[in-house]
């Protein structure tokens, strides 16, 4: 697993018991898992299809910054199946795990669904590289 972004959490991400509010922890997951999908498959014609558990297990307070692990799960013919992991990034503690989070490729004209045409291998290699020519 990958942890590619980080969000600082701030007062209007709280909820009434001045923890981070679980609705803003889901908003942001859609969203990570998304641009991870986009960049995975390159384009940007995605929509969520499906958002599988969602298991709550820490705190996330006001200060706290939280971090995103995302990982390619499966490939279909039109979609892509993530997982992601959110966590605290000082105390490494597990805030909450969202799996099974499914993306469709559609077609921009009718709205259908749209073959991708890529595999899970070629993602994994895709990846591959994409690490050895990061500036580490």
């Amino acid at each position: 697993m990958r942890f590619l972004s980080r969000r600082l959490v701030m007062p209007s991400d709280l909820n009434y018991g001045l923890s981070l509010f679980g609705g803003r922890a889901l908003q942001w997951i859609d969203e990570e898992a998304a641009i991870y999908a986009i960049c995975q498959l390159e384009t940007n014609y995605l929509v969520t299809k499906h958002i599988g558990e969602i298991s709550f297990e820490a705190p996330a307070m006001q200060g706290d910054v939280v971090e995103f692990g995302l990982e390619t799960t499966k490939v279909g013919r039109t979609s892509i199946t993530v997982s992601c992991l959110v966590r605290n990034k000082i105390t490494k503690k597990t805030i909450c795990q969202a799996d099974d989070i499914v993306f469709v490729q559609i077609d921009p004209e009718t709205g259908q669904p749209a073959p991708h045409g890529k595999t899970l291998e070629e993602l994994e290699q895709q990846t591959k590289n994409e690490i050895k020519t990061l500036n580490l």
